[in-house]
């Protein structure tokens, strides 16, 4: 099998970490496009003797190392590009990395280990530090879109668990707008598919209209939601999720608010 033929299944999951690890989804796209030029210009980047997908992610960490000028010039970039550009360079990104790494993207410590180029143990020691900045993380209100009720009270049992409060749980396209016109939220947790057949986007569309807030959208489909081809989400959560993945989104969603990030 040829390498191409390798990587090309593990893009849509490395296209959502990028997006993840840089809040947003054009600078996260933009570092995927400029590994596959390398990749192209020289697949030697790629170490042929790791596990294709460790060694996938670890040749795209050499990508972000390098934080190439044209990622990162902020001149035409819109304000939430600014504002994360800005967070980046506030926290220590080894650990943010390490706890996506694991908990969203399912590498093992020692895979993880391998992406970052740290033993095992200080994998451990990231993960600890990066949870504990999740838990001082300022509490928020949050909206939940989800029509399955096992799956809604998971995530509202996770919501809690963090120190936020629900704002509302609602079933539909038509109860979110509803839910919005009484209380603004400081995140959203949508579904892609409704119960009423409506979506969680256009759900979405309709409280962006109205205001920014950072969302997190789950799906049994990611692949469809990862091509790089048009506007698509930032944050995607997979089902069934574990616990820990819903955390470190929605610690990493946070930090990219742009309203606490301007208060601060």
């Amino acid at each position: 099998m040829s390498l191409a033929d390798k990587i090309a299944p593990l893009l849509p999951h490395l296209r959502r970490y990028a997006r993840a690890l840089t809040g947003s989804q054009k600078r996260g796209d933009a570092y995927v496009r400029s590994l596959l030029e390398g990749i192209i210009a020289d697949d030697s980047i790629i170490d042929r003797k790791m596990d294709p997908r460790v060694g996938l992610y670890r040749a795209f960490h050499a990508i972000w190392a390098t934080a190439n000028p044209e990622l990162t010039q902020l001149d035409e970039a819109t304000g939430m590009e600014r504002i994360a550009a800005g967070r980046l360079s506030q926290m220590t990104p080894i650990n943010r990395q390490a706890l996506l790494l694991t908990a969203m993207e399912g590498f093992s410590n020692h895979e993880t280990g391998q992406v970052l180029d740290v033993s095992s143990d200080e994998v451990a020691t990231l993960i600890d530090a990066a949870l504990k900045e999740i838990d001082n993380q300022v509490a928020t209100s949050v909206l939940i879109i989800e029509d399955e009720p096992i799956i809604s009270m998971d995530l509202e049992q996770i919501v809690r668990d963090l120190g936020h409060d629900i704002m509302a749980t609602v079933v539909t396209r038509e109860e979110a707008v509803s839910a919005i016109s009484k209380n603004k939220p400081g995140l959203v947790l949508a579904d892609i598919q409704l119960a009423d057949g409506s979506s969680g986007i256009d759900a979405v569309k309709d409280i962006f209209a109205r205001f920014r807030v950072p969302v997190i959208f789950i799906t049994a489909y990611p692949e469809r939601l990862l091509t790089g081809e048009r506007p698509e989400p930032t944050f995607l959560i997979t089902k069934p999720f574990l616990p820990s993945t819903v955390k470190a989104a929605i610690g990493q969603a946070l930090f990219f608010n742009d309203e606490e990030a301007e208060a601060a």
